[in-house]
């Protein structure tokens, strides 16, 4: 993509609301990760009981917890592998979804129903139950969390994405590219996946939304992150035990998850209205009507 139509896309974004918001959020999200990571305003397991329960003010600015430990730094602290998990299940995810959806497009035709057999009967599992599962058998880790993630929604990637292939695969300037020499692989990266890329990137902002609800609900229930990690999971399954005394702890961590996974949400949306010329206008917003439907093709 060149830079002047990095800059239209990026222009359509923010003329969108909920796409300026998701962008925001998540810049915040990883801003805040990277920051955590020379800088917080306490340290995150520094353990300091004579100050446990501090109400918010200064210096403990959303205040403390059961032991003392600073609950902003906790958060900020959090936010690292919030980002790691996001990011690691989005690369598998984008991997396996597009090598299952390229196999059931662009291979032979008993190629592409063994594939199609294949994610049918992977996607039958949740997302969160295959996680529960892997972590029962080889311990709660992050790295379960993330390959966990990035299986499951690579499948429901590859089952959104490959009847979008198969449509576009029929395209005149995809006929043209084959005529000029182009190879299946050089297609698929040159005419393909581009003009996929609107569907792909609202399945994987919500494979990246759906990371971040598996590690903090993992984590709480004691599947996810160890308790050496930072983690807004572990933080709200250690806090809600005191809900009834000092209701205002847990909802720091909970605000974090719920924000970071609506902004996620949000920005795949709006990627999608201003990277789909189908769904925006040449001023850049967004057509009122008429929802993006992957057409089905055998």
């Amino acid at each position: 993509m060149t830079a002047p139509a990095h800059r239209s896309w990026l222009r359509r974004l923010w003329s969108i609301s909920t796409g300026r918001f998701g962008l925001i959020v998540v810049l915040v999200v990883v801003v805040t990760a990277a920051v955590s990571l020379i800088w917080t305003p306490f340290d995150p397991r520094q353990v300091d009981v004579p100050g446990r329960w501090t109400t918010p003010g200064w210096p403990h600015v959303l205040g403390t917890d059961a032991s003392g430990r600073d609950i902003l730094s906790l958060i900020m602290a959090g936010a690292r592998t919030t980002v790691l998990v996001a990011v690691g299940a989005g690369v598998i995810a984008t991997v396996i979804g597009i090598a299952l959806a390229a196999l059931g497009a662009l291979t032979a035709r008993w190629v592409r129903e063994s594939v199609a057999v294949l994610v049918d009967v992977l996607i039958a599992f949740p997302v969160l139950l295959i996680a529960m599962m892997i972590s029962s058998v080889w311990g709660g880790s992050l790295a379960v969390v993330i390959w966990s993630v990035g299986i499951g929604f690579g499948v429901n990637i590859a089952r959104v994405t490959r009847p979008e292939l198969r449509r576009v695969l029929h395209s005149d300037f995809v006929l043209a590219g084959r005529a000029a020499g182009l190879t299946p692989l050089q297609n698929l990266a040159i005419h393909l996946l581009p003009n996929v890329a609107p569907v792909f990137i609202v399945q994987l902002s919500w494979a990246m939304a759906v990371a971040v609800l598996a590690e903090a609900g993992l984590s709480y229930l004691g599947f996810g992150a160890p308790v050496t990690e930072p983690s807004w999971g572990l933080l709200l399954a250690e806090l809600q035990s005191y809900i009834t005394i000092h209701p205002l702890s847990v909802v720091w961590p909970g605000l974090a998850i719920t924000v970071t996974v609506l902004g996620l949400n949000l920005l795949g949306d709006g990627l999608r209205e201003a990277t789909d010329p189908t769904l925006a206008r040449p001023g850049g917003t967004a057509r009122n009507a008429r929802s993006h439907v992957p057409e089905v093709v055998a």
